[in-house]
């Protein structure tokens, strides 16, 4: 057989543990070393029965043989059962007509809505009350759960959904089950998420001990919604008998009368996140989390307030947060008794591990920031803001060896000041761990300059600091989720990280919280009514619909278009019933409560924003018009599809009529405005607000103005410039080592993206590292061509001072990698181009090659001439044609349908249409 079969996923999850989503669809890759295998048809089969799918029947479910090779195979059976595995495989047929088979598989279900008979629970208030009550003392509040449970012989799977509010560390017989930052945060009102876990390794005949610390927020902070308290658990075992046993938290739970944890400590600012975790060994219970625990304990109680709601429960389909190094940091100059300061060498998210020989009721602080101050020692800040909280801080029991961590919230810092300790610690001994949602990491890019490879891994640290239960715009002084922050990350994430799941839980959340209107909170999850997050940014809120159009240009999902088309097309219709009738543009918006920022640009933006009507702002309202007829054409909504390209014609007429300056051959940033700075035009370009005659004068303009924009307009320049012939300058701008640039921060010696380009404020933010994307998508050349990477191009800039550049992305079809570098000829003859490509199987590419006379070279693949006096030579498997290409003809834009942005080169290609399998090519002068 040709063709092999791996990486088998259900919903795009390996091996999911808590399926509970009706909309199930089956995904597998390919791999074959034929060029241009095919998959042309496929036949899925599931069934409980793992033995019966071994045989070849499929009892649960048999698509039978299709033909195709569709991306995704929509489940089509009966409903499937709640806290079942489900076991299934797929048979492939090749354009040879052989077949290969599978190895089985399996996914498990998780709770469906009346599967659900556990209770959530929380601690007495006090003894005279068996309802917990929000008052001041449940902020920053923990609760220590256990209960002794008893399981027969012959259990064979034992499985255990939980969830808390806010966050959870679940045991089971002394062991930690689970990650870090768990349940993620949602709004618990519209969807609360639950965990699931399979623990039959764990379980042994007869007693067992479950046992759970529950920590509750409150404190109406800024990156979660206060909801009320509580801990929620059901777990099934089932025997080899055919029975099961149901077990559920209830009254009959116990919680620790005295614990460690210090309740209601303060927050580390008035943002109300990341609370002082302050721990007490001296109260600490060895044993309390197994069967032999005989201390003091309290019955738990029903939470009632939660129950009454009834919380929408949904199993968590992104990971939980892991360790995923950690650190012996550098011993700075403060090196005295009671005082040391550290440094892990970069910015990471995470927190400190803690081993000393134990000295009883001495409390030891770890106090932590980006920066030290003129003395040494780590400023009392978060960022750029004054904080005397943001510490964490453990109190010593007396014991020989004590090792601690804080693992309830995270901190972000570079250096860590240790107090209170009286002897010198060891660096060892203040271990520094990184943490950050385990999302897994398929892409790269490499290149001969170090300067850009250091600026890749600064990129990727950023984005995974930043990155821990939902996408933050920074892991310290905010720690919140923004739509434009999550838009701009998407470009790393995509390429770079398996992805969806987390930037679909940023579209979900919004969409749970979006308001009656159509608008957005500035941020969500937030506790949005509090005065302090009371705001909306219109410009934001348009980003939800590219962030939709991204993840589905990546996946191919149609079934994410159809969740998010609802609350796409509600904003998009607010805005828009908002129109000036005179003028055909939407107005600035204004408000007191809530408070309304308008943003185009950031941060410290220079775009005139003192007109009525903003150039940003209805560009981005157009923009999203367009997006949204694309929508609803994929969906087959075929009446809105004409209507939103009718409202998009209207005010892309509207934006050229009252806002471009045809003398001066660009945009005004605001109505009535003599400023038209270069970020206004770069987002024109991109979105195709420029007259088709003044386009290259514009191109011309901005790219001579060198970097003018700030962090949020920077990616629409760099897009513009390198899309549309203007490779070398989207290049310098890059690479550029004098501020303000990526590249000025790396030679400061940054690990981490900042925030904008000043040296203030955050030293790690992700929305500013999506340079990385550049190199691979533009330096390495990996594009896709169309959507969910059924068509591929691959089409590398080949700098002058660039030895070598690879770079790879895995795409939901498999991976695909490209790598080029020059080989040196003599003098007369320039240099040789070697060209390396892998397509997976079920893809087709174009290849771009480098070539400023297509009849004055020589391309040959793996030593075979496949293209010569400018004429292609069809003899070599896998290459289907080629052609030389100017793509220069900036008139003719209009009569293609493209992506914002796609090109309009002027430079020249010879471009070779490929089939799937790996290609070496080389270029030489003919």
């Amino acid at each position: 057989m040709n063709v092999s079969i791996h990486s088998l996923r259900v919903n795009d999850l390996e091996r999911p543990m808590g399926i509970d989503d009706r909309s199930i669809a089956f995904t597998w890759k390919l791999g074959s070393e034929r060029r241009g295998a095919k998959q042309t048809a496929f036949r899925v089969m599931i069934s409980i029965d793992l033995a019966g799918l071994e045989h070849g029947e499929g009892k649960t479910w048999d698509s039978g043989r299709m033909e195709g090779h569709p991306l995704r195979v929509v489940y089509d059976g009966p409903p499937l059962k709640g806290h079942t595995r489900y076991w299934w495989k797929v048979v492939v047929w090749d354009d040879n007509e052989d077949f290969a088979e599978s190895a089985p598989e399996y996914f498990d279900t998780g709770l469906f809505a009346g599967d659900w008979q556990a209770a959530w629970i929380w601690k007495q208030a006090d003894a005279a009350s068996w309802i917990w009550k929000p008052v001041d003392e449940g902020i920053n509040d923990f609760a220590y759960f256990r209960k002794v449970v008893q399981v027969r012989k012959g259990a064979e799977r034992v499985k255990l959904f939980v969830s808390a509010h806010h966050y959870l560390q679940l045991f089971v017989n002394g062991t930690r089950v689970g990650g870090y930052g768990s349940p993620a945060p949602t709004n618990p009102r519209q969807t609360k998420y639950y965990l699931a876990y399979d623990v039959t390794e764990l379980i042994q005949e007869g007693d067992n001990g479950l046992a759970a610390i529950v920590h509750y927020l409150g404190g109406d902070g800024q990156n979660y919604v206060n909801g009320e308290p509580g801990f929620l658990l059901q777990g099934h075992v089932a025997y080899a008998d055919g029975t099961e046993e149901i077990v559920v938290t209830d009254k009959t739970w116990e919680t620790l009368a005295s614990i460690p944890h210090q309740i209601g400590t303060r927050y580390q600012q008035n943002r109300r996140i990341s609370a002082i975790e302050s721990l007490d060994a001296r109260k600490s219970e060895a044993g309390w989390t197994t069967v032999d625990y005989e201390g003091a304990c309290n019955r738990a109680v029903m939470a009632a307030a939660i129950e009454g709601q009834c919380w929408p429960m949904k199993w968590q389909t992104i990971p939980e947060g892991a360790v995923e190094e950690t650190i012996v940091p550098v011993a700075m100059p403060v090196q005295e008794i009671g005082r040391q300061v550290f440094d892990a060498g970069k910015i990471v998210s995470g927190w400190v591990r803690l081993a000393v020989k134990g000295i009883e009721g001495t409390t030891v602080r770890l106090r932590y920031s980006e920066d030290l101050d003129e003395r040494g020692c780590v400023k009392h800040n978060v960022c750029n803001e004054q904080s005397e909280y943001y510490y964490d801080e453990y109190t010593m029991s007396g014991a020989e060896e004590e090792t601690w961590e804080p693992s309830f919230s995270y901190k972000a810092f570079r250096y860590v000041e240790a107090t209170g300790y009286p002897e010198l610690l060891e660096a060892r001994q203040v271990c520094i761990v990184s943490a950050h949602t385990a999302l897994s990491s398929e892409g790269s890019f490499h290149s001969s300059s170090s300067l850009l490879n250091e600026m890749y891994e600064a990129c990727v640290q950023t984005q995974k600091n930043n990155a821990l239960g939902q996408l933050v715009d920074c892991p310290h002084r905010e720690q919140a989720q923004y739509l434009a922050d999550s838009d701009l990350q998407a470009e790393l994430l995509l390429y770079q990280f398996s992805a969806a799941a987390m930037l679909e839980k940023v579209l979900a959340d919004f969409a749970d919280g979006q308001l009656a209107d159509g608008t957005f909170p500035f941020m969500y999850p937030s506790n949005y009514e509090h005065p302090s997050f009371h705001i909306q940014i219109p410009e934001w809120d348009l980003h939800f619909l590219t962030i939709l159009w991204k993840l589905y240009r990546f996946t191919g999902d149609k079934r994410t278009l159809e969740r998010y088309y609802t609350p796409a097309k509600k904003t998009l219709l607010h805005y828009f019933g908002r129109t000036d009738f005179r003028l055909g543009l939407v107005p600035q918006s204004a408000g007191v409560k809530p408070r309304i920022w308008h943003i185009s640009d950031h941060p410290y933006q220079e775009i005139d924003e003192s007109g009525k009507f903003l150039a940003m702002q209805n560009m981005k309202l157009a923009h999203g018009l367009k997006l949204m007829a694309d929508m609803a054409g994929i969906l087959g909504y075929a009446s809105e599809a004409e209507q939103m390209t009718a409202r998009f014609g209207q005010l892309s007429r509207a934006i050229c009529d009252s806002l471009y300056d045809a003398e001066r051959k660009r945009l005004r940033d605001s109505f009535g405005s003599a400023c038209s700075h270069q970020g206004t035009n770069a987002v024109a370009l991109h979105y195709d607000f420029v007259p088709p005659e003044d386009r290259e004068t514009l191109l011309d303009t901005i790219a001579e103005q060198g970097l003018q924009t700030k962090t949020l307009l920077s990616l629409n320049l760099l897009h513009v410039l390198f899309q549309n012939g203007r490779e070398e300058e989207g290049y310098r701008l890059l690479t550029k080592t004098d501020f303000p640039g990526w590249g000025y921060m790396i030679r400061q010696g940054s690990r981490t993206i900042w925030e904008g380009f000043g040296d203030i404020e955050s030293h790690c933010h992700a929305w500013n590292a999506y340079p990385a994307r550049m190199m691979v998508e533009y330096i390495a050349g990996i594009q896709v061509e169309e959507a969910g990477w059924e068509r591929i191009r691959i089409k590398p800039y080949v700098p002058q001072e660039l030895e070598h550049a690879e770079g790879r992305v895995m795409t939901p079809r498999g991976l695909v990698s490209t790598g080029w570098k020059k080989t040196a000829e003599g003098e007369d003859e320039g240099f040789r181009l070697q060209l390396q490509a892998d397509i997976p199987v079920g893809t087709e590419a174009s290849v771009w090659i480098p070539a400023e006379e297509a009849d004055g070279i020589e391309i040959r693949e793996s030593g075979t001439l496949v293209w010569s006096d400018g004429t292609f030579r069809a003899s070599v498997a896998g290459i289907t044609g080629g052609n030389a290409s100017n793509s220069g003809d900036s008139n003719d834009h209009k009569a293609k349908h493209r992506e914002p942005g796609d090109a309009y080169e002027t430079r020249r290609y010879v471009v070779l249409q490929i089939r799937s399998g790996s290609y070496a090519f080389e270029c030489r002068p003919a």
